[in-house]
């Protein structure tokens, strides 16, 4: 008979990357049917009883949620002892908690209390998304520039701090900055990347992603990432931060060359960004992705070019023994939400409809992601969008989700293809090949991958690359070539 755990911890508290990777870790335990690390959220208590835990009495926000159900007591406690373990560095076997009681003790409780020990420099901002805005508020009243990792913040608080930030002549990266580069340090999902000469603004997460690790095959430098959140070249925010980024590194002396990597972005304020960019003395790359724009390989290539540097071929390893087409529908299953916009923008060129939960038209709509996709319908689905993420960690994190839909996609005779993304680096899953490889191997249609990773991410490239082929898949660097790949895989 199962055995469960559930407390709420008083007064404890670690940043949503942290938590997301160690409800990830605990899911993963040796014996361990369900769990859940999280702040004591409405939301987070609200997905309890779904999990089949009775939430605990008096829980609030304040508090650190700890739910864990497996086998027996045993694989119990060594859950919950490795949660604690990978929260606190520590203990280890037969260290106490009175010394992480009293480091506790030492740190600060606010975001000004951590400036006034070390002075104004860059604040993390990694907190579920209705308290972000205070953190974010206090850190720019101190002087700091601000990333806010954080996502579900309401527009009107986004543009406040932004307001705020251009006051002060401060940087507001986010809300739902998913990456950046920063005094040669990665934040949020990074890679490891050469230093050099090209500067990035980016309204996108996995397309600067993309771009960043394209430019690093070619063996192309970077001075810095600065991520402004998915939202900046919006009409309602305007482009505040994506300004304010670029003014930035057009007086960086490292920089010599700066390319913007967005989203769609609303008209008049790309045709704002595109004037204040002709200002600058530092020349300008626009990638802004949508219809009728070049993807973002093409926009790589445009960067390597106006740097003076060679494009080079875009690594492809081929399966050694493809599978044989047939007929059917394409199916992609996505981390990334910009590399599943750019996905579907190349399939429905030549296939048409393209059914999704982020869709390029409103009657191409999902009604439910996770349901039975239409009969006879080409779908992709972004298993990173916000709705799929709420209590859970994000995909490039913890791939149970999709990995149970590869699964089903996989046994239906009139699934074609399937596509997938997988994104290395920091920050994500420290062996995604390995989970997928099995999944892949047992398809009996291709499945085609594009790996978005640095030659010297912590993953191994080259290693992961090995595992996916090996397991059958086509596996590309460019994820507009996987595309366009796999569209040719569906059999008349």
């Amino acid at each position: 008979m199962s055995a469960e755990h559930v407390e709420a911890r008083s007064g404890a508290y670690a940043d949503s990357v942290t938590l997301m990777q160690v409800s990830a870790r605990a899911r993963n335990a040796d014996g361990v049917e369900a769990a859940l690390v999280a702040m004591a959220t409405e939301l987070n208590l609200g997905l309890l009883p779904a999990m089949g835990f009775t939430p605990p009495p008096h829980a609030g926000p304040n508090d650190l949620l700890i739910a864990v159900r497996a086998r027996d007591t045993a694989a119990v406690a060594a859950a919950v002892a490795a949660v604690d373990i990978a929260l606190t560095g520590g203990p280890e076997a037969g260290e106490g908690t009175a010394a992480i009681a009293a480091d506790r003790a030492t740190l600060p409780r606010t975001t000004a209390a951590a400036v006034r020990g070390g002075g104004p420099a860059l604040a993390l901002i990694s907190v579920p998304g209705a308290y972000a805005f205070a953190e974010a508020m206090d850190a720019l009243q101190t002087g700091c520039d601000v990333m806010i990792f954080s996502d579900n913040m309401p527009v009107e608080q986004e543009v406040a701090l932004k307001e705020l930030a251009g006051e002060r002549g401060l940087l507001v990266m986010g809300p739902d900055c998913g990456t950046a580069i920063v005094g040669g340090i990665g934040l949020g999902f990074s890679h490891s990347l050469p230093a050099g000469p090209i500067g990035m603004v980016a309204a996108s997460g996995t397309g600067a992603q993309q771009v960043l690790c394209l430019l690093a095959h070619a063996g192309a430098g970077v001075s810095a990432a600065l991520g402004v959140g998915g939202r900046d070249l919006s009409a309602a925010v305007g482009g505040r931060s994506a300004l304010a980024a670029l003014a930035a590194l057009d007086e960086d002396p490292a920089t010599e060359l700066i390319v913007v990597v967005s989203k769609p972005p609303a008209q008049g304020v790309a045709a704002g960004l595109r004037d204040f960019a002709a200002t600058l003395s530092t020349p300008v790359v626009l990638a802004l992705t949508g219809a009728g724009q070049p993807d973002l390989t093409a926009a790589a290539e445009q960067v390597l070019r106006a740097a003076g540097l060679l494009v080079p071929a875009w690594p492809h390893w081929p399966p050694r023994a493809p599978r044989p087409t047939r007929p059917g529908v394409l199916r992609g299953l996505f981390a990334g939400g910009t590399l599943c916009d750019e996905a579907m923008a190349i399939a429905s060129e030549t296939l048409g409809a393209v059914w999704s939960n982020i869709p390029l038209r409103p009657e191409w709509k999902l009604p439910d992601p996770l349901g039975p996709p239409p009969s006879s319908g080409h779908v992709m689905v972004d298993f990173g969008d916000d709705a799929l993420t709420a209590g859970r960690a994000h995909p490039m994190i913890d791939q149970a989700l999709r990995l149970d839909r590869l699964a089903a996609e996989a046994a239906d005779p009139e699934v074609a293809v399937i596509q997938l993304d997988v994104v290395l680096g920091y920050g994500a899953h420290p062996d995604p090949a390995a989970e997928l490889g099995p999944l892949i191997a047992a398809a009996p249609q291709p499945v085609v991958v594009s790996l978005i990773g640095a030659p010297s991410d912590p993953q191994g490239l080259s290693g992961q690359a090995e595992t996916l082929r090996s397991a059958g898949a086509h596996v590309f660097a460019s994820n507009a070539a996987a595309t366009r790949y796999a569209c040719t895989l569906i059999a008349p």
